[in-house]
């Protein structure tokens, strides 16, 4: 069979886009009180739970078309890494009750985010052609 890369980057794109976006969908619904509560805990400035939304509906639509994508995902993969700062440090270095990683998912969606910086969108994304394809 013959490989093909770029079919391989828009299903990579795809699921962490649409998983993503259904993360954001269900914040859209629900409010930022928790994020916000988080963030002045930290004391942090509660505006900033609006990144959330940049970082959970807009660059994930952006990830799913192909738009900028080493841009968005390196914006993705920071939007996860504040994520395991705020809400899963305690998980960082602990195995969950079925023998993963305690921040397995998170850390799936930060590290395709970083490896979609390196390898871009690939031919099946709306901008292929310049430095943050």
């Amino acid at each position: 069979m013959k490989k093909n890369l770029n079919l391989g980057l828009l299903i990579i794109r795809l699921t962490i886009g649409i998983l993503m976006l259904l993360h954001g969908i269900g914040k859209l619904s629900g409010g930022l009180d928790f994020i916000e509560g988080l963030l002045a805990q930290k004391g942090l400035p509660t505006f900033f739970a609006y990144g959330v939304y940049i970082g959970e509906i807009i660059i994930p639509v952006l990830l799913i078309i192909g738009y900028r994508t080493r841009l968005a995902s390196l914006i993705f993969a920071f939007n996860c890494f504040v994520a395991i700062l705020l809400v899963h440090t305690a998980d960082i270095f602990t195995i969950n009750d079925y023998g993963g990683w305690g921040i397995e998912l998170i850390g799936i969606y930060l590290f395709i985010g970083i490896a979609l910086f390196y390898t871009g969108g690939g031919r099946y994304a709306l901008s292929k052609s310049n430095k943050w394809d």
